[in-house]
């Protein structure tokens, strides 16, 4: 049994008091209701659940298209920040690339290792995605087909789709993909406001990295953007204050409910200025940002914990909201009711922070992770 004792973020708010873990598990959650402005003005430990990001490339210097060990090894860089579960993210390319990765990623989400995140499936960025909105994708985008991906699916288990609806098929197989149990997401679009409708009413539940790689907000066509901040429930959005700007990520949190937050994080990710295999593309660190040759934003160097910290002390949300954005809202997404919040009898996923929302300790399924920093 492993006892915390601090501020404990709970799904009611925060309580003065003690968390217990047993067998992966939250056991025990004993203490007094506090006060939000009491806590961040505290030197007591804050413990939250542990961060979820659905849309994770890489990091550590290695890109989950690498197949192999790479996907092990970007799951603990992610761990060190907090990251407790994530999805594995891969890029357009052809069908033997794509095959590489998934090979890899079948064991990685088998097994769990001691100081890695837990790789709840993929994330299959394409290549269901608009040629004419690659963003930083390599240019194999096709139109959907469903033996390839039941292919790729007997491979490693995939959980959310992002697809361009207006693409000709893409629009019929968003149904027929919902209702088979994925996660549909609309994203790399050119699509107009009434593509974007029409694809949520079909069962599509959610935008990738909003404002990115979509068509932008008019006043006489409200385009993809349009369509997600009138009627989304669920979107993604990266919070590196690159690939958005705090303004723009204000209105959206105005207009989507559970607008959560992403990395989109590359092999860059805790790793110093230079080159870095993204897919098929290089990609360039530097300045704190990842882009192609050309200037093109490619991915970002983003961690969960600055997600975290950007949401506070940038954009002025309390902790418990950044918390949900960073946690429970993903969570719920995939439709997971056991992970992405402190609560009885959910697994044992948490962060631990200091008074300045820096990492002190990282549980994952009840065991830490043993943070280099923190030894």
């Amino acid at each position: 049994m492993k006892r915390l004792d601090g501020h404990i973020l709970t799904p009611h708010g925060f309580v003065a008091g003690s968390i217990e873990f047993d067998e992966g598990r939250v056991r025990r959650i004993e203490g007094s209701p506090i006060a939000i402005e009491a806590v961040r003005g505290s030197s007591q430990p804050k413990v939250l659940p542990g961060f979820i990001d659905l849309h994770v490339h890489g990091g550590g210097g290695r890109d989950i298209m690498e197949g192999g060990d790479a996907a092990a090894r970007v799951a603990e860089l992610h761990a060190g920040h907090g990251t407790t579960s994530l999805l594995a993210t891969t890029m357009t390319a052809p069908m033997g690339d794509l095959e590489t990765a998934f090979a890899g990623l079948k064991t990685a989400c088998a097994s769990r290792g001691a100081r890695a995140s837990r790789i709840l499936g993929v994330h299959l960025e394409g290549p269901y995605i608009n040629a004419g909105k690659l963003g930083a994708q390599p240019n194999y985008a096709r139109p959907f087909n469903a033996g390839e991906l039941k292919r790729l699916n007997d491979m490693a288990p995939i959980r959310l789709i992002t697809v361009a609806p207006e693409v000709p098929g893409n629009m019929e197989a968003v149904g027929t993909l919902v209702a088979a149990g994925y996660r549909v997401q609309i994203g790399h679009t050119l699509g107009t406001y009434e593509d974007g409708v029409e694809a949520l009413a079909r069962g599509a539940g959610g935008f990738t990295h909003l404002f990115n790689a979509m068509t932008a907000l008019h006043h006489r066509e409200p385009g993809m953007v349009g369509a997600a901040l009138a009627h989304a429930t669920y979107s993604e959005i990266i919070p590196d204050l690159l690939h958005a700007h705090p303004g723009a990520i204000r209105v959206a949190l105005r207009s989507i409910p559970c607008l959560y937050c992403v990395t989109d994080s590359t092999a860059a990710a805790g790793m110093p200025d230079g080159q870095y295999r993204l897919g098929r593309h290089r990609v360039t660190k530097c300045l704190g940002g990842v882009r192609l040759a050309d200037g093109t934003l490619a991915g970002s160097t983003l961690t969960m914990d600055q997600a975290l910290r950007n949401l506070v002390d940038e954009l002025g949300l309390d902790l418990p909201d950044a918390s949900r954005r960073v946690s429970t809202h993903a969570a719920d997404y995939l439709g997971i009711n056991d992970r992405g919040r402190l609560a009885t009898g959910a697994w044992a996923d948490a962060v631990v922070l200091d008074r300045d929302l820096k990492l002190t300790d990282v549980y994952v399924e009840g065991v830490s992770i043993d943070l280099p920093h923190a030894r």
